[in-house]
């Protein structure tokens, strides 16, 4: 029986706990400690913005996983996640940014009774939620334990997605289509960027019919002018200006599913540069599209964008995209391959990626992206619906 609100069946969360258990054998893990706020949702479905505290899943090699976090919120696991109440567990507030004690020595009390004083823990090491701290209180308190680095175990089982959480995506990319589309529409000359946000916000939020829109893993990018030349940066009050253009990286959410999209909008005329350099791109991303398809590797669809670049006299260095699906603050990304030259991965129908092929010069920033699925047979699906190109106001 499945707990709570919880968005899937009892039967794929089985299918995600089995691909893990697997994953922990081939490691050598006999317990594993998952601090990730997506992972943790991936497994129990528990859903809350608590990932401030301290908190995780405890995923042995047999039965229920366990949440662990602050009591406070371990009622809303027993809203969110599918496991009965016996699996939830719950430590004192007076464990809270105290001096004195640490919440890993409630949670070293918990794996003490589950047997695995001796065990070989595996911990999420390169990750937001699991601070130094943490890590040398719990190596503390289970001196005869063995700590392994179990960093993206649980990610790397998420990359092919169920036909479920791509049904949930689809939905996602119809609220991001809403949004990206209200920001092309409403950008203007003398419009305060931040008056845009919020309507990007509330658009967002509303969703598209029946499919509510939760809050996105990363805010909305909208810089402009010299501001777009970096990748990361937010907004301001600033009146937006003829003569620059403004990209716009967002995404739709839904049930924590992202797709996020990137368009570019130019308001007056764009300088040749930037045309030229829209139609290496827009090439680029048809190559790379071509390129992503089941059995090649995510290597294949950098070099065939990159390929295309070359050719046009465009260099191009860094990452070309990263999958993407369940997430969390401060990265819709799942943190697991990426699309880049070096990267080997092989392609598997039900993979979804941001492929980003976005291009940052020296005055300005193009950003052209989608998010995309691996097809069963040919070249990738893009999920978003506005049209590819750089847009063109005034």
């Amino acid at each position: 029986m499945v707990q709570g609100n919880t968005p899937f069946s009892k039967a794929e969360y089985d299918r995600r706990i089995a691909k893990s258990r697997v994953a922990m054998q081939r490691a050598g893990i006999d317990l594993l400690f998952v601090t990730d706020p997506s992972n943790q949702a991936w497994l129990t479905g528990y859903d809350g913005w608590s990932f401030y505290v301290h908190q995780g899943v405890i995923l042995p090699q047999e039965g229920s996983p366990i949440w662990w976090g602050r009591y406070m919120d371990s009622l809303g696991a027993l809203r969110t996640c599918w496991m009965q109440a016996d699996s939830i567990h719950g430590y004192g507030d007076h464990y809270v940014q105290s001096t004195e004690r640490h919440p890993m020595q409630d949670l070293a009390g918990h794996l003490r009774a589950l047997g695995a004083q001796q065990a070989r823990i595996g911990v999420e090491m390169e990750n937001y939620y699991y601070s130094a701290k943490a890590h040398a209180v719990l190596v503390e308190e289970l001196p005869q334990a063995t700590f392994v680095d179990a960093t993206a175990l649980v990610n790397w089982q998420r990359l092919v997605k169920s036909a479920d959480e791509i049904a949930f995506i689809r939905k996602a990319a119809r609220i991001t289509d809403k949004v990206v589309r209200l920001a092309l529409e409403k950008a203007e000359p003398g419009l305060r960027k931040n008056d845009l946000v919020a309507d990007i916000f509330h658009a967002g939020i509303t969703g598209v019919d029946d499919d509510w829109g939760d809050y996105p893993a990363i805010v909305p990018l909208t810089p402009s002018g010299l501001d777009a030349t970096a990748a990361h940066l937010t907004w301001d009050g600033t009146p937006m200006r003829a003569g620059e253009a403004t990209f716009f990286e967002l995404s739709g959410c839904y049930r924590r599913y992202h797709a996020p999209l990137s368009r570019t909008i130019f308001l007056g005329k764009p300088p040749q540069a930037m045309l030229d350099a829209e139609q290496a791109q827009l090439e680029g991303i048809a190559a790379g599209l071509e390129a992503a398809k089941p059995g090649n590797r995510t290597c294949d669809i950098a070099n065939a964008f990159l390929a295309v670049l070359e050719k046009h006299g465009i260099q191009r260095e860094g990452r070309c995209g990263y999958p993407i699906g369940l997430s969390y603050p401060p990265d819709w990304g799942e943190r697991s391959a990426s699309i880049r030259s070096e990267d080997t991965t092989v392609l598997e129908p039900g993979m979804t990626f941001h492929f980003m092929p976005a291009l940052w010069m020296e005055t300005w920033g193009l950003e052209t992206t989608e998010t995309i699925l691996i097809s069963d047979t040919g070249p990738a699906e893009t999920l978003c619906n506005v049209e590819r190109k750089l847009f063109v106001k005034g």
